[in-house]
């Protein structure tokens, strides 16, 4: 069916995905984004679609915005505890989006796009229609202000949607930007009020050379 369609479109993605390349390969990188869309689709019910994937994304599209906000909720709890996993990252918006086929094209797909790349490594952001909606469903919500997003013209009001606490036995390598399992870390640097957790040689080696560099310049 053609023609234009309301949805709430969601794009998940993964935080850091160039440093996790650099670090890791691109073998390990399409691995990880194949794992990302195969969770997706296994997650997915009768109120979605994954519309497709982008790299290391997938753009989503659910009929009712709960549906939308249940499924991000979702894939967040299933990486959580994944270990070797980069975090996610994701921008939720609603609107009305021209639909051809299989695939959804216009504003609204674009705004979802822009509020994700606003968005930080364990964070979910969204547009006014999506926060409130998540906030009258009692997920916890922060208004996040406007901000400018890139190729809209208009100042856009976020809010961030508290969708899973990320547990405190783990953290995030500070070159690869993946999630790990301090208990299961190749090494940790720093006091325990700022150590941080490596899970390879290579970025232990990355970290500590570049922290001699920038003591050298």
């Amino acid at each position: 069916m053609n023609g234009p369609v309301e949805r709430t479109f969601s794009i998940v993605d993964v935080a850091g995905f160039t440093a996790l390349t650099e670090s890791h390969g691109d073998v390990h990188a399409a691995d990880l984004a194949e794992h990302l869309i195969s969770t997706s689709r296994a997650l997915l019910t009768d109120q979605d679609v994954l519309v497709k994937s982008l790299g290391d994304a997938v753009l989503l599209a659910s009929r009712e915005t709960p549906a939308a906000l249940a499924l991000v909720k979702g894939l967040f709890e299933a990486f959580g505890e994944v270990d070797r996993f980069p975090l996610l990252r994701a921008g939720l918006h609603r609107g009305i989006a021209e639909r051809r086929g299989d695939d959804y094209f216009g504003a609204a797909v674009n705004l979802a796009a822009r509020v994700a790349a606003s968005a930080m490594g364990s964070q979910v952001m969204a547009t006014e229609p999506v926060g409130l909606a998540a906030r009258a469903l009692g997920y916890g919500v922060h208004d996040a202000g406007t901000h400018s997003l890139r190729n809209i013209g208009q100042p856009t009001r976020l809010f961030e949607i508290e969708v899973f606490d990320q547990p405190e036995h783990r953290a995030v390598d500070p070159v690869c930007r993946m999630s790990l399992d301090v208990r299961d870390a190749y090494a940790a640097l720093g006091e325990p009020h700022s150590r941080v957790w490596f899970c390879s040689a290579s970025c232990l080696e990355q970290y500590v050379e570049s922290k001699s560099h920038r003591a050298e310049g």
